[in-house]
């Protein structure tokens, strides 16, 4: 008797209700499962870890933010005596505002401490106390275009006192370069002309008034550039170009 065969076209066999087929999904669920399971507490600490440093930033922000504003108050006083050149005053406070110099360190985190800096700088400057303008003008950093570039010049000006030509230099070309304009750049360029001849630096300085001619031929410092830098020549030995 011939055995009978299944049609080739039979269909497959279903595995029962209750019969369990794994899957690669359903694998990597388990273990994503089993992870989670096993490294819940130091995953809780990480995130928590964030979030609390996320926080702290944010805290900060706005505690930097409120000291700022109530430096600005606190300066009202001192700016006042400082527009009316009463030095003492302004660095020191009269007793019931406080001065430049407390405002600077009490508040040195924020921009109003920064600018208080700036201001005791030209201070000690005015007083001809020029380490300590050194030392207060150096501290000072700001994005102020204008103001940044004083700060620059002030301290060429206190190294200048000190007969530290050099350095002097070297600050004033920082001012002549920060965010060069044709109302301040060219005075500060002319202070850096005058060093680089008290250096013998003839050379040096033709080039600068070179600059002040040909960059700011329409400022008031064009026309004496003219003058110093034939000046400068003929202690340089050299031809104008």
């Amino acid at each position: 008797m011939a055995q009978a065969t299944q049609p080739t076209n039979a269909p497959t066999p279903q595995p029962a209700d209750n019969e369990h087929v794994p899957t690669l999904g359903a694998e990597i669920l388990d273990d994503t499962g089993s992870w989670l399971q096993n490294n819940m507490k130091p995953l809780l600490y990480v995130v928590g870890g964030i979030i609390a440093i996320v926080c702290a930033v944010v805290g900060y922000k706005a505690w930097q933010a409120s000291q700022n504003d109530e430096a600005q108050r606190e300066m009202f006083g001192a700016m006042y005596y400082f527009e009316a050149d009463s030095l003492n005053k302004a660095l020191k406070g009269d007793g019931q505002a406080p001065g430049f110099e407390a405002i600077s360190e009490d508040y040195s985190g924020t921009a109003s401490g920064q600018l208080a800096n700036f201001y005791k700088g030209a201070i000690y400057l005015k007083q001809g106390k020029f380490d300590q303008a050194i030392e207060a003008l150096e501290g000072f950093s700001a994005d102020d275009i204008l103001v940044q570039a004083r700060a620059y010049s002030l301290l060429g000006d206190a190294y200048s006192e000190k007969n530290d030509y050099e350095n002097a230099a070297a600050n004033y070309l920082k001012a002549a370069n920060h965010r060069p304009n044709k109302f301040f750049t060219p005075g500060y360029l002319m202070k850096l002309a005058v060093v680089q001849e008290s250096q013998k630096d003839y050379k040096g300085a033709v080039a600068t008034y070179d600059r002040i001619i040909k960059e700011y031929f329409e400022s008031s410092e064009a026309s004496d550039a003219r003058k110093f830098k034939a000046r400068a020549l003929g202690l340089a030995g050299g031809d104008s170009n």
